[in-house]
């Protein structure tokens, strides 16, 4: 099969027309969710006036190639189970991407709660046994910081750490 190296490696060809960068868009969009902020931000490469840009955000939204609602589930359930983030850190990267307060609520509400905490109880049972340190209090320290760094709750994370080291 052959493959354009200026589509593989992102360089603009100058010739193409506003109904090429649209379904350049499309695939983009239709190849993994995105939410509006990279959307834009990819735009922003493509040689189109701002006219010709708002109306392909307008035109991506209404043949549901773009949605935030969706984006941000996808992006929370997907973070949550592939990388072992607490809700702390899927909220903050949600709001970083520009998304609503009201639509980081929903994706954090599709995590099943029960699922969320033996998660945290598994990945905090296993952090605290991998951990090679000699020194509790050190040992504490790192466990903790981890925890906390993948976005679960500090209340969670002291709790838990305190219990498994036995203090």
């Amino acid at each position: 099969m052959y493959f354009c190296a200026s589509a593989l490696f992102g360089i603009m060809d100058k010739n193409l027309s506003y109904t090429d960068y649209l379904k350049k868009l499309e695939y983009y969009c239709a190849y993994q969710e995105r939410c509006h902020q990279e959307v834009v931000q990819k735009l922003r490469s493509f040689p189109l006036t701002p006219l010709e840009q708002d109306e392909i955000v307008v035109h991506l939204i209404a043949h549901n190639f773009l949605n935030e609602e969706r984006f941000a589930k996808t992006f929370a359930i997907s973070k949550f189970h592939q990388k072992k983030w607490g809700k702390v850190r899927i909220q903050n990267e949600l709001k970083q991407r520009q998304l609503t307060d009201r639509l980081i609520q929903l994706a954090l509400r599709d995590i099943p709660d029960e699922e969320y905490e033996t998660t945290f109880e598994q990945l905090a049972a296993k952090i605290w046994e991998t951990t090679a340190e000699r020194n509790a209090v050190k040992k504490f320290k790192k466990c903790c910081d981890y925890l906390l760094r993948k976005g679960w709750e500090a209340d969670l994370v002291y709790a838990k750490i305190k219990m498994l080291s036995g203090r």
